[in-house]
């Protein structure tokens, strides 16, 4: 992988985007809305933590891993974090529910069923 996994991302599960988008739409105006509104967690991870993770949930059903993850440190990290602030949103009343642990083993499962 490029750089050396230190950059944080923040990830938001696509039924919890859904369900944001919904309750604005349902709960709001326009003009409470604005013209830009933040729809994320609030929480990030970094690349390598997110990297570990997603390898510990694929072989979660085995006595080992079975992965090494090299890091291209001739590559650039990118960005060193990207955040939202979704304090706007929350104070709408509304916070994600899916964590990013079980979002990855809701989206790795659906992989699976689509690839037998």
């Amino acid at each position: 992988m490029w750089g050396d996994g230190s950059p944080r991302r923040e990830f938001l599960y696509n039924e919890d985007l859904a369900e944001a988008l919904i309750y604005l739409m349902e709960t709001k105006n326009a003009s409470e809305i604005g013209e830009i509104i933040n729809i994320g967690t609030g929480i990030d991870i970094s690349i390598k933590e997110l990297a570990d993770l997603v390898i510990e949930i694929i072989y979660r059903d085995t006595s080992e891993r079975q992965c090494i993850i090299e890091w291209d440190t001739s590559k650039p990290n990118g960005t060193p974090q990207k955040l939202l602030d979704i304090s706007r949103l929350s104070s709408m009343g509304w916070n994600a529910k899916t964590n990013l642990y079980d979002g990855i083993i809701n989206t790795y499962n659906s992989f699976l069923k689509q690839s037998l």
